[in-house]
């Protein structure tokens, strides 16, 4: 267990060797599964014509139904298929995720097994420093509290590719509850 005295660089370097090995042992096969692929797929087709203020209207209308505690739009991205397949996902971890979510090739939400507090995720080094970084990058993020769950934790993502060309299609994100690890 850790105390709250420790600092963020040092745990996120006295964790980050765990992080990745739960990505490699655990997450990575099933990143190909079609739950995940097709779900971007089809997003990236149907978002294919969006520009920065269509993006920004639909991220605005997703934090205020947020705040709200949901809405039409919320419930629709947590009913899809792909959001059932990340919560099981998360729920069969022994509580070693404490959310996953996955993005497309804009950075908005395409599937999540939590509600996140936004909905456009490109603007943040979870998407930049993978989807942009290309087919093999990982990023792990600092160590932070997160207020929702009530635990440390620290995001690691991913790239995640078509398996039919190997060309990045979204990224994903996974919350280490590394209280747990």
């Amino acid at each position: 267990m850790m105390t709250c005295a420790a600092t963020t660089s040092a745990l996120a370097n006295e964790f980050e060797s765990q992080i990745l090995d739960i990505l490699n042992s655990q997450v990575k096969g099933w990143l190909s599964d079609p739950a995940i692929v097709d779900a971007i797929k089809a997003q990236n087709a149907d978002h294919a014509s969006l520009g920065d203020a269509d993006i920004d209207a639909l991220d605005q209308k997703w934090r205020a139904e947020a705040k709200a505690g949901g809405g039409e739009m919320i419930n629709g991205v947590l009913g899809k298929d792909i959001s059932k397949f990340l919560t099981g996902k998360k729920e069969g971890s022994n509580g070693v995720f404490s959310e996953i979510f996955v993005m497309d090739n804009k950075g908005m939400n395409v599937g999540q097994s939590d509600v996140t507090s936004d909905y456009m995720q490109g603007d943040e080094g979870k998407w930049q420093k993978t989807y942009q970084a290309g087919p093999d990058a990982v990023f792990v993020d600092e160590v932070e509290f997160d207020d929702s769950s009530q635990t440390f934790q620290s995001q690691v993502s991913t790239t995640i590719v078509d398996p039919a060309d190997g060309k990045p299609i979204g990224a994903i994100t996974l919350g280490i509850n590394v209280e747990n690890l």
